[in-house]
């Protein structure tokens, strides 16, 4: 296999060596904006830099291509992919709307290619492992379900306007994989958010802090946090309460939780630099396995994991969630309904 990749950035680098270590994959093929960037990782990886998109994409002969590059250009190159008839991996988002994303999605089911979204947590073993709890029965009726995601530092001034802001951006992880987890629906949502953290929020019409109660198709409540200002550290966790048990993901040594318990340990985790110290640390095995399912879902061993609607999904919660704390009210999903 030869497989094409857009993006050097951190996210990207860490993909083209993921693709570079696999068996199946005998040549990887780089492109980016910044050239010499591409030139360099390619150097170091042993791949070829090439100069442009569209090169890769009509004169390599590639059986397959990644996209991690600048979200503005998703929806573009994924459609230009589909026409030409090659299967696609794409980091979140397809596009910042709902047309840009459903115009995208349009044509990759008239080219009838693959498109497999990067939601990244649906390889995590301890979310894994709470998909097989629920499914199981081990937890009786699920009544209740919390996720959040804290970032312990802000990102830089400038990538927030262009974000999407913390519902689309960061948020949507948790909207996708509370469906995925719980195998139900959100029929409604009620969002807060704050934005008296740093100014550069206020500025960019963006929240740093925000919080939405989900309800489910059954019943079940989820609510989901989220923080750009978390310093304590890196903090990604999902807990599952039902009528026979409880479990949670991301409860361990490197957990920044402090128990203040008397006579109580303080948690594990909570010594200087032991927290995670971002994203692709804590996710990445799983970033390795949804790329290594690529791979095989392009060579026909397994369907595709996780197609393009899952990304429109949890973007249509996203986007009601943005209502919701506009609006200051509870929202429905069938106002999204297409």
């Amino acid at each position: 296999m030869r497989i094409g990749l857009i993006g050097t950035g951190r996210i990207g680098t860490f993909h083209a060596r993921t693709l570079t270590a696999a068996p199946e994959v005998t040549e990887v093929l780089l492109t980016d904006a910044d050239a010499a960037r591409a030139a360099e990782v390619a150097a170091e990886l042993g791949a070829t830099s090439v100069s442009s998109p569209t090169e890769l994409l009509l004169t390599h002969g590639i059986d397959a291509v990644v996209i991690a590059s600048a979200t503005a250009s998703h929806a573009g190159l994924i459609r230009e992919a589909a026409e030409h008839g090659l299967p696609v991996f794409c980091e979140k988002p397809i596009a910042l709307d709902l047309p840009g994303t459903t115009d995208a999605l349009r044509t990759v089911e008239e080219a009838g290619s693959l498109l497999q979204i990067g939601f990244m947590r649906r390889f995590d073993a301890g979310y894994v492992a709470a998909r097989e709890a629920v499914r199981s029965g081990s937890l009786g009726r699920l009544h209740t379900v919390r996720a959040m995601t804290s970032d312990p530092a802000p990102p830089p001034a400038a990538y927030l306007p262009h974000s999407g802001g913390l519902y689309r951006d960061c948020l949507v992880h948790d909207f996708d994989v509370l469906r995925w987890v719980t195998g139900r629906e959100v029929v409604s949502v009620y969002a807060a958010g704050s934005d008296s953290g740093p100014a550069m929020f206020r500025e960019a019409d963006d929240v740093d802090t925000a919080a939405a109660l989900l309800t489910m198709d059954d019943g079940t409540l989820c609510t989901a946090t989220a923080t750009r200002v978390n310093g304590a550290g890196y903090d990604v966790r999902m807990e599952l309460a039902g009528e026979k048990d409880q479990v949670a993901v991301g409860l361990g040594p490197r957990t920044p939780l402090t128990s203040l318990e008397p006579g109580a340990e303080a948690a594990a985790g909570t010594a200087p630099g032991t927290a995670w110290p971002g994203f692709l640390e804590r996710f990445a095995p799983a970033y390795e396995a949804e790329l290594a399912a690529f791979v095989r879902a392009v060579r026909g061993e397994v369907p595709n994991p996780c197609d393009g609607y899952e990304a429109l999904t949890a973007l249509r919660i996203a986007e009601a969630c943005e209502r919701s704390r506009r609006e200051g009210r509870p929202v429905a999903m069938t106002e999204f309904d297409t």
